[in-house]
């Protein structure tokens, strides 16, 4: 999935279309200090300058890694993305042209080397980055001052831009956009030649008269100072009505093919009717630079004896903007066919009404071609027939917008392939590839950058720069719909008193698709959304409304499978036939999406059949859960298993064979799962909702994933404190308080274990008082009080033994062979080790065995006999590495590096302490450890 850094406005990431949540606003900060100088080094001080000023944190370089740590953890799914230190400092590698600042430089420089047309779009592509005010809301000097250059650049381009536009003949928009402009800065004397040129165009030299007087006197009392002589001599032109200040004539884009003379000679019945019949191009239209590149290229105009009739389908969801981009590439590319332009709107998803009959489409074409009513034959083929000779040899472009279907569009083919055919439709169209050479265009919502600059377009930049949250957040809640933002504008421009907040205020308040309704079909979102719905299958429509119980932001073609009760070749079926009609999105191969707003849409038709809705829900949650259960198996075999409920009729949970497919599983679904756990409790499955969070936590603590951690067991506890079930609060109270633990909270985890014990106690519950012993020895190992530890290990140590639970009994002696160590019972500790390794051995439990391998080496090395220990610990890497335990595996470098050391290979040492820094960046973990293990690596010198 493309990775998107936005620093022109609020600063923010976006992956795959969707935006990351990088933290709070300082760590967000520490970002953008990085991406201004992406793929180069910046300094820690340079660093700690930029983002905290004169105004720093104590502990500052802590803060800063933890910080760096958070950051890395987010944009881990973009594998192109790094943030890593290296000798001069820290470096975020990205492509450049992931960073919009970057990019929008990159364009500018670009379009000044460009002119005509190329020229235009990319200055305009350039500009359309921007969404606001750069780094918006952070106020720190070295932001400012960042701040203030490129808002300086953004004007040097914008006054480029007007060159650009005027020196094409568009200046049809500008006296108004220049006048706000030159309110902005009254004293800029190209600007002002600009506003005095656009109004000479546009018939109103007066008032370009007037705007050069008025500018003369600002500069006198100002700056006392006159016009330069550029301004000088334009105010004299338009003065003596200079010709040569009107605009030009209007040219072909470059490279446009020369019109080729016709094939044949049409009939005499059309040869004096050259049809216009294209709609007016979109008022406001922006972006699509891409799409329209690739219309120019496949709508090109063939010859030769293997030249085929070009046809280009534009799809994609309702309200996206296909017929507007159809619209403005028509409209550019008219030169292209002079022999006319025919349209028509085929009504293939017109909320009201029924599709277009192909016939009555041809003898509207035949009367617009000027066949005489008389001469019309009666059959239907051969109107078809007269229609193609007609378009033989003649360069004509025939557009048939919004096709229900191939059926329809089939007959309204030319034959030859001097024509081209334009398409929109919401479906894909693919039975047209059988016969013809088509290209498929897709067309996605907007960007924000080009969102915010189509409302900008509708309302003015004025009014959208006055509010700028609501702005944003309007572009938000439309999720870049081009529809859904023109209703949106439209409701501010005929209401007087209408604000940008009090809609966006509407909006949190109401249902978006009630808030995005016009009372007109054409136009209002959620009848646009019906239209396609209404022309599904039934059973495919039955499968639109059930994915939208799935609680991911995407869902797999196994869970889609259980989800739907069809299984997963039923299921990819139905999301093959959805994507076909643009109601989902394949994002990646096998995971499938939908738009915001059809989901909004999809939720509204879902709730008329809740029995529906709760069996799709529950067999749902019950593939992940039995999933989720086998896959932990894998990972941890030796824990203590719970019993699932009874699984729903329909519900069929993925086969993962081996322990790195689990790992790869729960790291591909992780969204969807933790998103399960509350689904779960919100619809009062209180046994799904602790049991998808107990299958979780061993994925999520070895990830080092310490805030989901805290989520989904916080969701846990309450839900088996609502079930009674007191095995399953004590595990939730037991895992936060170990996530209070990393979290450097003591004090917390403490009151969690005390009422997991006391919990343990009063029902009787002996495995969970075993297990809250060894996490209180864990507590008190991190606090210091190594006497408390042991006795709370030796305690658990000596329940596991009566219950006979050696899993369990293989840890505790480990854990008080810690201690041991802790005290200086080395001789105690390797003995304990031995015990516990021995168990482990017999069991196959390799988890198990990794730790007690680490405390081992550990124990040799307080010994001296650092050659045995270097063998625990490299045996000890191996494994953890081997089950993806992260945090496991930087602990087991630090001590590999210590045996290292002691050996004297101070070189091994050195990289073991650099590989353990890298992996605790990449987690969240409590930066003292980081600093313990950077402080060992200083050490080194």
């Amino acid at each position: 999935m493309a990775v998107e850094f936005g620093l022109l406005g609020v600063i923010e990431v976006r992956l795959g279309g969707r935006t990351v949540d990088v933290g709070h606003m300082r760590q967000r900060c520490v970002l953008a200090a990085l991406l201004v100088d992406v793929g180069r080094a910046v300094p820690v001080d340079t660093l700690v300058d930029r983002v905290w000023g004169d105004r720093p944190p104590q502990r500052t370089k802590d803060t800063l890694y933890g910080y760096l740590s958070r950051l890395r953890q987010a944009l881990r799914p973009a594998p192109e993305v790094t943030v890593a230190r290296r000798p001069g400092g820290y470096v975020l590698d990205a492509d450049p042209l992931s960073v919009d600042l970057h990019l929008f430089r990159d364009l500018v420089t670009r379009a000044r080397a460009a002119d005509g047309p190329e020229a235009v779009a990319l200055m305009r592509r350039a500009l359309g980055l921007w969404r606001g005010e750069p780094f918006a809301t952070v106020d720190v000097p070295w932001f400012d001052d960042q701040r203030r250059v490129l808002l300086r650049e953004r004007l040097a381009a914008e006054l480029d831009h007007i060159d650009l536009r005027l020196g094409a003949g568009d200046h049809g928009g500008l006296p108004a956009e220049l006048a706000v402009k030159a309110r902005e800065h009254p004293l800029d004397e190209r600007l002002a030649g600009q506003l005095m040129l656009a109004l000479y165009r546009a018939g109103r030299p007066s008032e370009a008269l007037a705007h050069y007087q008025e500018l003369r006197h600002r500069l006198a009392e100002e700056l006392g100072a006159d016009p330069g002589p550029r301004l000088l001599a334009l105010h004299q032109r338009i003065l003596a009505n200079d010709p040569a200040l009107l605009p030009p004539d209007p040219a072909p884009p470059a490279g446009a093919p020369a019109p080729s003379p016709p094939e044949a000679a049409p009939p005499a019945e059309a040869r004096s009717t050259t049809p216009r019949q294209l709609l007016a191009p979109p008022a406001y239209f922006v972006g699509r630079d891409a799409e329209l590149a690739v219309l120019d290229k496949a709508l090109a105009a063939q010859s030769g004896p293997r030249a085929t009739l070009p046809v280009t389908v534009v799809c994609g969801i309702g309200g996206v903007g296909k017929t507007s981009l159809a619209l403005h590439w028509a409209h550019r590319a008219q030169h292209r066919f002079p022999d006319g332009q025919l349209f028509v709107d085929l009504h293939g998803f017109t909320p009201s009404g029924e599709p277009a009959d192909p016939g009555v489409v041809i003898r509207g074409f035949l009367d617009a071609l000027g066949v005489e009513p008389g001469r019309v034959p009666a059959a239907l083929d051969a109107q078809a027939a007269l229609y193609r000779s007609l378009l033989a040899g003649r360069r004509v472009l025939v557009v048939l917008d919004n096709a229900r279907d191939s059926a329809q569009v089939l007959p309204l083919l030319p034959g030859t392939p001097g024509c081209a055919v334009l398409i929109t439709s919401r479906d894909q169209l693919t039975g047209l590839t059988a016969a013809h050479q088509v290209t498929h265009l897709t067309v996605g919502a907007f960007d924000p950058a080009t969102a915010h600059e189509l409302l900008a377009g509708r309302l003015g930049a004025e009014r959208v720069a006055a509010e700028p949250r609501a702005a944003a957040e309007l572009v938000g809640q439309c999720a870049g719909l081009p529809l859904a933002l023109s209703v949106l504008a439209g409701r501010v421009t005929t209401n007087p008193v209408a604000t940008l907040t009090a809609l966006t205020e509407e909006l949190r308040e109401s249902s978006r698709l009630d808030a995005l309704s016009t009372g007109e079909d054409a136009t209002d979102v959620r009848a646009v959304l019906a239209a396609s719905y209404r022309a599904l299958d039934a059973g495919t429509a039955r499968v639109f409304r059930q994915l939208v119980q799935g609680p991911g932001p995407d869902i797999g073609v196994a869970a889609a499978g259980s989800l739907t009760g069809l299984g997963p070749a039923g299921a990819h079926q139905a999301l093959h036939r959805l994507r076909t009609r643009h109601l989902l999105q394949e994002h990646a191969p096998g995971r499938f999406a939908g738009h915001d707003l059809l989901r909004a849409y999809a939720l509204e038709v879902a709730a008329g059949d809740d029995a529906e809705a709760r069996a799709a829900r529950l067999r749902v949650l019950d593939h992940y859960l039995r999933t989720a259960w086998a896959a932990d198996r894998l990972l941890l075999p030796h824990r203590d298993p719970v019993r699932l409920p009874p699984m729903a009729d329909g519900v069929r949970p993925e086969e993962i064979p081996t322990h790195d497919r689990a790992m790869a599983w729960f790291g591909r679904e992780r969204p969807a799962l933790i998103a399960a756990v509350h689904l779960a409790a919100r619809h009062g499955h209180d046994i799904h909702a602790w049991q998808l969070a107990w299958a979780l936590t061993t994925f999520l603590t070895r990830r080092g994933r310490w805030s989901d951690v805290a989520a989904v067991h916080a969701t846990a506890l309450r839900a088996a404190t609502r079930l009674g079930d007191a095995a399953a609060v004590n595990e939730s109270y037991r895992v936060l308080a170990l996530e209070r633990i990393e979290a450097g909270d003591p004090a917390a985890a403490r009151e969690r274990l005390d009422q997991a014990l006391s919990l343990a106690a009063s029902s009787g519950h002996i495995l969970s008082e075993a297990h809250t012993h060894l996490a209180l020895g864990w507590l008190y190992e991190h606090t210091g009080d190594r006497a408390a530890a042991l006795r709370h290990d030796e305690l658990a140590v000596g329940l596991f033994t009566r219950l006979g639970h050696r899993a369990g009994l293989a840890r505790a002696l480990n854990a008080v062979a810690w201690d041991h160590v802790q005290t200086g019972g080395h001789r105690q500790a390797v003995a304990r080790c031995e015990q516990a390794l021995a168990l482990q051995e017999e069991l196959g439990d390799r988890r198990g065995q990794s730790d007690t391998l680490d405390t081992l080496g550990y124990a040799y090395q307080q010994l001296g006999e650092h050659t045995q220990a270097l063998l625990c610990h490299e045996r000890c890497l191996e494994l953890h590495r081997a089950l993806g335990h992260r945090f496991n595996e930087a602990e087991a470098l630090v001590h590999l590096g210590e045996a290292h050391q002691a050996l004297g290979d101070r070189g091994a040492a050195r990289r073991c302490y650099e590989q353990a820094l890298d992996v605790f960046r990449d987690m969240e973990v409590n930066p003292a450890r980081v600093a313990q293990t950077r402080a060992l690596l200083d050490a080194l010198g």
